[in-house]
């Protein structure tokens, strides 16, 4: 999973903040320059003032001190020069700019301690949730028997960690079994609808022989959240999912699809193949409405082949155009060597596409097949 950083941005993001840390100086030199060439009635003291305000939510507390201490000896200095700390009216006038100077400089000081106690309350915050992250949507494991598998979180929002979105993978006496989802909602709302299918998922995928077996199961506890909720209308709680199963042995692989976008299939000569469903099947927690029981689609997977689970926050991304981002243009004879690298380079390209202003969260889960394991003939 990936967690950005709250506050080292990138792009365009991280060129304001480096702007932002060269106004304190700037301003100084602003002030020096103004004072030396306008009238003597004006000064740089507006510039002096602002530097060590500018300072404080940027720097050390030194820091905006410093520069504070700054202002207050360049007003002094150009005073001097200008030959107007002699007469009475002008040591008032320096006595003011200095006042106001240090004045500014207790403000910023002032303004440093609550930006620095706003900040140790987010990264409080931010390490709630990532406990939580790793409580409701731990990282599968790196290798399940015959596959290796990566997994990745991309939040809409760097203060947003986790939302609706879901995936796990488990060794089952019936193979590898694999889901990803989206539940209706956001907010606290959603996370709680997720520790419910997943909890179901674990509990069901070892003792469900099928995965309209193990489906029903997950169908079942969500229509029991919805009964329980508050909400009038029990059919408001539903989720999009696809669940895979990859049987030990043999080079097939079961996809029972439900309402979600479909998955991809990726060889080893970087051709894509969207796996489509056989018949539409409708979200869970809604599929009293349908016409009956769900089935699951059959499909070949051979050695050195990768299957990628995704949610729409992948497919619903759009760039300044407003164009959908499009992963099998992207994927489309590219090959890699895990699926780790295959997940960051996704990201990075739905990054790129949008300008990193997507508006969805966006969760991957990658499984790689083994190659065959060569046998060597006696002698």
């Amino acid at each position: 999973m990936d967690i950005s950083d709250e506050y080292e941005g990138g792009g365009s993001g991280g060129g304001a903040r480096i702007l932002a840390r060269a106004l304190p100086p700037l301003l100084v030199v602003i002030g020096i320059v103004f004072q030396l060439v306008t009238p003597q009635e004006l000064t740089g003291t507006p510039f002096f003032a602002a530097a060590p305000l500018v300072a404080a939510p940027l720097f050390a507390r030194w820091v905006a001190v410093f520069f504070g201490a700054v202002g207050v000896l360049a007003s002094v200095l150009l005073h001097l020069v200008g030959g107007r700390v002699l007469a009475d009216a002008a040591a008032q006038h320096l006595a003011t700019d200095l006042a106001t100077i240090v004045f500014a400089t207790v403000l910023a000081v002032l303004i440093h301690g609550i930006v620095e106690r706003g900040r140790n309350q987010l990264a409080t915050a931010r390490g709630v949730a990532e406990t939580v992250q790793r409580a409701v949507l731990p990282t599968p494991p790196a290798r399940i028997e015959g596959l290796r598998l990566a997994a990745r979180y991309e939040a809409a929002r760097t203060d947003t960690l986790i939302g609706g979105d879901l995936y796990a993978a488990l060794q089952t006496p019936y193979g590898a079994r694999l889901i990803v989802g989206d539940v209706r909602g956001k907010g606290l709302g959603a996370i709680e609808t997720v520790a419910v299918i997943l909890g179901a998922f674990w509990e069901a995928a070892d003792s469900e022989p099928s995965l309209p077996a193990l489906a029903d199961r997950l169908e079942k506890a969500l229509i029991r959240v919805g009964e329980r909720g508050k909400a009038a209308d029990a059919s408001e709680c539903f989720a999009t999912c696809v669940l895979a199963e990859i049987p030990p042995g043999g080079d097939s692989l079961r996809i029972l699809n439900r309402g979600h976008p479909e998955p991809l299939l990726l060889d080893a000569a970087g051709g894509v193949t969207a796996l489509h469903p056989g018949e539409f099947a409708l979200p869970l927690g809604l599929g009293h409405l349908g016409a009956g029981p769900s089935r699951s689609d059959q499909w070949q997977f051979p050695p050195d082949s990768t299957l990628l689970l995704y949610t729409d926050g992948l497919t619903e991304s759009r760039d300044a155009a407003g164009d959908f981002y499009d992963p099998v243009l992207y994927l489309e004879g590219r090959t890699f060597s895990s699926p780790g690298p295959l997940l960051a380079s996704i990201a990075a390209d739905v990054r790129r596409h949008t300008n990193e202003a997507r508006d969805d969260d966006m969760a991957l889960l990658a499984a790689t097949r083994s190659p065959r394991k060569q046998t060597v003939p006696p002698g």
